[in-house]
């Protein structure tokens, strides 16, 4: 049995052992894989099939490189300690959403992220025994600096203005390149260009750049040559500089956060040169931060070869400054620190000092640049970011009502889950106010979501042990034990903290970098034995391999035909423009032959059998649609288009109840949705209209009282509306436009109540009567009113003078009983 040691690895020579050629396949595979991943959205599981065929081929990738890790490390699977166990408990993570495809809000959803979870399990396998050799630890941790040194150089070129060049470096591999630029490098919202560089999402890319600030201080201070510190050290600038332009408030405030939670696992000596180090870089940042902030919004706006030679010129040349003095101070002061403060070491809680004091510190300096005018040294769009960080800020009090109404559909789906993709299926049937948004922003809450009380336990027993273990292994190894594996509890810490603020974890490279650090962290663990339930190697090994060969098989086959459904969905969708009807119907089915749920050849097949039905009134094509439809909402019941499309059949077949039950039946789950409101009250009176000229008084009721009912729905939205914070953003629009007013008024104006149909009309009137609808409603509003015996002389004239015929309605509808 192994003994238990922390951080124990293969004792074997980096020079002089010959490894396998499987070994060597492995790695290499590995470092291609890292290399490819981060250029595809960082494979962002963005629930649409813009995004979907990376992760497929995520998939097929992760599962040759498990099958190439059984192989190479078969002899060492045994269940003897702890750390074999995580190798068996691991799988529980994708099993917990398979058991959640049983009440999956959306089937499609639910099995992507299945798919996602066992991509992190691959690699968590992987890394479990690749990292516990010297070599392959190495190997890695170098791979992963190198490819984040790479993102973040790839965004600074975006940054001055070269996207051609970096998208022609980048396109013959990655999917995101479109007319030579890679999609939203730069990505611009309310607050300006924003830096996000292969994520496309700037928050996400300050928790990678946070990361990794953290990560390139730690190895400047472990480096053992000159040329490891100076790169680590060169980076800092850039880093820092990167993390400013994502104008991220979440990046900025978990930033110091991490900074002291990492600072306590150093020895005073360590922890002056982590500060050093830091407070170095940052000044020399913020210093050069302003030109190259302005110079990169120009060039954003028109190139120049000039202005962009001098953003580099300054970058390059305070990186360089910056490499110097901290590799001088690095080789000068580490050793003299680490011997001049042995007896500071040796002493009880020595390491919480400086972490209490740089609490103190952090906090003045965000008193400085928060709340006094300090921060008017930075560019003004940093300034701004900085002025609005507060509890009453609008992006804080969306995020609260994101956990609020998610803990609403947590009570609906408590024990498995809504299944993956559940809070962006059912958000619109929770929401407290009509924002839009497919994640929670909070990656443990859409997991509770997602996976249920149970998978979330699991998942959160699974993390902690890891974290509770590396930790109790850390506090008790010497230096060099230490700094072997430290590097990937910086990655898992700071991307999971900072994923209680966002949905990093959505960007599957991400969650690939925190299960590579959980494998390297679990790989350092304390070797102990587990003596109840140990299995020997003899028997162990082959079931183990066995298991986890078939299940890579049968993943493999999966994510092959994932992607060649996606091939087809894309070849369907490039025919969208083709009046061919048996082109584009074979295009359909050959996605859905493949993939029976695939919901966009769902919903463009069934919408051409609708609208060829629409034309020829033929049976077959009806049945067609309402069968491919039907299909599809049994694994997608939330869907709004398919719901759209089976409302517009039944129509088109004259099925006007059963129609309006699909409106009626599912406005709760759109509660927030003005089109499906509008739309119902318009189809509520047409229906209701007709029934009462056919003295039909049931179906009459019955229709006007649906539509009065949603009309009533928008009334109590919009006072809810009225009572929010004055900061909150209200989201999509909520209000009785001209449309909703028309037909709410017209179903009381028929009832015979012209004091309520005014009342109602009076809410839709606009100024501008060259509109038909809005000329109808004022039309209606005036006859409301002569029926009470009033009028709206200024109204009449105004309406008169833009369509004489007006006249002619108002007193035809005037006669109307």
């Amino acid at each position: 049995m192994s003994n238990p040691v922390y951080g124990k690895q293969a004792k074997t020579s980096t020079r002089d052992d010959k490894r396998p050629a499987i070994f060597w396949v492995l790695i290499v595979g590995m470092i291609l894989f890292l290399t490819w991943a981060p250029f595809q959205a960082a494979l962002f599981n963005g629930q649409m099939l813009d995004f979907e065929k990376p992760l497929y081929w995520a998939l097929i990738i992760s599962t040759i490189l498990l099958i190439l890790g059984i192989v190479t490390y078969y002899k060492k699977f045994k269940l003897e300690d702890q750390r074999d166990w995580l190798a068996v408990l691991v799988i529980l993570l994708p099993l917990t959403f398979v058991l959640s495809l049983i009440s999956a809000a959306s089937h499609y959803l639910a099995m992507n992220m299945v798919v996602v979870q066992c991509i992190y399990a691959s690699f968590f396998i992987i890394t479990l025994y690749a990292l516990r050799d010297r070599l392959s630890n190495q190997i890695i941790q170098t791979a992963i600096m190198t490819v984040a040194y790479i993102i973040i150089g790839f965004g600074l070129i975006n940054w001055f203005g070269q996207w051609v060049l970096a998208g022609r470096l980048v396109d013959w591999f990655s999917s995101m390149v479109s007319d030579n630029r890679y999609v939203d490098a730069i990505k611009v919202d309310s607050n300006g260009p924003r830096l996000t560089s292969v994520f496309q999402y700037a928050n996400t890319y300050a928790a990678f750049l946070m990361a990794f600030l953290f990560a390139a201080i730690f190895c400047l201070m472990k480096s053992k040559t000159w040329y490891g510190k100076a790169t680590h050290a060169f980076m800092l600038v850039p880093i820092l500089v990167s993390l400013f332009l994502t104008l991220s408030r979440g990046g900025l405030i978990m930033l110091p956060i991490v900074f002291v939670l990492l600072l306590l696992f150093f020895k005073p000596a360590r922890q002056i040169l982590w500060l050093l180090h830091c407070a170095i870089a940052g000044v020399v940042s913020l210093a050069i931060l302003s030109p190259i902030t302005n110079w990169g919004l120009q060039l954003n706006q028109t190139y120049n070869g000039a202005v962009a030679a001098k953003g580099w010129g300054l970058l390059l040349g305070a990186s360089l400054v910056t490499a110097v003095v901290l590799w001088l101070i690095q080789t000068s002061l580490g050793s003299r620190l680490e011997k001049g403060m042995q007896g500071l070491a040796s002493r009880k809680l020595s390491n919480l000092w400086l972490p209490v004091g740089s609490v103190v510190v952090i906090g003045v300096i965000a008193f400085l640049l928060i709340g006094t005018g300090l921060r008017s040294f930075l560019p003004a769009n940093v300034e701004t970011r900085l002025e609005n960080i507060n509890f009453q800020q609008h992006s804080v009090l969306e995020r609260i009502t994101f956990y609020r109404d998610a803990s609403k559909l947590i009570a609906d789906y408590p024990l498995i889950g809504a299944g993956g993709g559940g809070w962006a299926t059912l958000y619109g049937k929770y929401q407290d106010y009509g924002y839009t948004s497919a994640q929670a922003h909070n990656f443990f809450m859409q997991y509770l979501v997602e996976a249920g009380i149970l998978g979330f336990i699991i998942f959160m027993a699974f993390i902690l042990y890891i974290f509770y273990k590396y930790i109790k292994g850390y506090i008790k190894s010497d230096e060099e034990k230490r700094d072997s594996h430290f590097l990937y509890l910086i990655l898992a810490m700071s991307i999971l903290l900072h994923s209680l603020l966002d949905f990093n974890m959505s960007y599957v490279f991400m969650g690939i970098l925190v299960f590579i650090g959980l494998g390297g962290m679990a790989a350092a663990m304390d070797a102990q034995p587990v003596k109840r339930l140990v299995m020997k190697p003899e028997g162990f090994r082959p079931i183990y391999s066995i298991v986890i060969g078939v299940l890579s098989i049968v993943l493999l086959f999966v994510g092959l035909r994932f992607a060649q459904a996606s091939n087809a969905a894309w070849e369907a969708k490039a025919l969208e423009s083709s009046n061919s009807f048996e082109q584009r119907q074979a295009a359909y089915n050959k996605d859905l032959n493949l993939r029976p749920t695939h919901i966009d050849s769902i919903v463009g097949l069934s919408s051409i059998y609708y609208q060829v039905y629409k034309q020829t009134k033929r049976e077959e094509f009806y049945t067609g649609g309402m069968t491919i439809v039907d299909l599809g909402l049994q694994a997608e019941p939330y869907n709004r288009n398919m719901l759209f499309i089976k409302m517009r059949l039944e129509q088109a077949k004259g099925n006007n109840d059963k129609a309006f039950a699909i409106l009626e039946n599912n406005r709760a789950n759109f509660n927030w949705d003005l089109d499906w409101h509008n739309l119902l009250i318009t189809q509520a009176f047409e229906f209701g209209n007709k029934a009462r000229l056919a003295k039909d008084t049931v179906h009459e009721k019955k229709y006007f009282d649906a539509g009065m009912s949603a009309y009533q729905r928008i009334l109590d939205g919009m006072a809810h509306l009225k009572t929010l914070p004055p900061t909150q953003i209200t989201g999509r629009s909520w209000e009785i436009t001209p449309s909703i007013a028309l037909n709410a008024g017209k179903i009381q104006f028929v009832s015979g109540k012209p004091a309520e149909a005014a009342n109602i009309l009076k809410n839709g009137l606009k100024d501008d009567l060259s509109d038909a609808t809005n000329r109808e409603v004022a039309r209606y509003y005036i006859v409301a009113l002569q029926k009470q015996g009033q009028d709206d002389k200024a109204l009449y004239d105004k309406l008169i003078k833009a369509d004489p015929e007006e006249k002619e309605h108002i007193a035809q509808l005037k006669s109307e009983k």
